[in-house]
């Protein structure tokens, strides 16, 4: 993979943070859970796809709902995008279930439950 230019560096935050708002502030839709966050975004470099990942707080169904709800509201997303950032070319977004977080939180209470386990043994 090659390294990101300093351009595509800025665009992808800039796209992050609009799309952060747009998720949070513009669209109605009640299968979008509230607690739905940006994680990371990367534009191609000819601005023609994007890839949206998304953290969604919730049991797996309103993840599942979640990503339902923006993938119909993509052309929406698309538009309001394109309003608010002046590229050549509007991205077509794909949103990606990001799983980093519920990944750390699960390896960390294993921690924790492993160490209780040993200072139960000491005593």
């Amino acid at each position: 993979m090659r390294k990101n230019s300093v351009k595509n560096t800025r665009i992808n935050g800039e796209v992050q943070r609009v799309l952060a708002e747009i998720i949070r502030g513009e669209i109605k839709d009640p299968r979008i859970a509230p607690l739905t966050s940006v994680v990371a975004v990367e534009v191609a470099p000819d601005l023609k796809n994007c890839k949206a990942w998304i953290s969604v707080l919730g049991d797996t169904d309103a993840q599942k709902d979640t990503l339902a709800g923006l993938k119909s509201a993509e052309g929406f997303i698309r538009s309001k995008l394109a309003k608010e950032i002046n590229l050549r070319n509007t991205p077509e977004i794909r949103f990606v279930l990001d799983q980093s977080i519920e990944y750390g939180v699960n390896m960390s209470r294993k921690i924790d439950e492993i160490n209780n386990m040993e200072s139960g043994k000491d005593s």
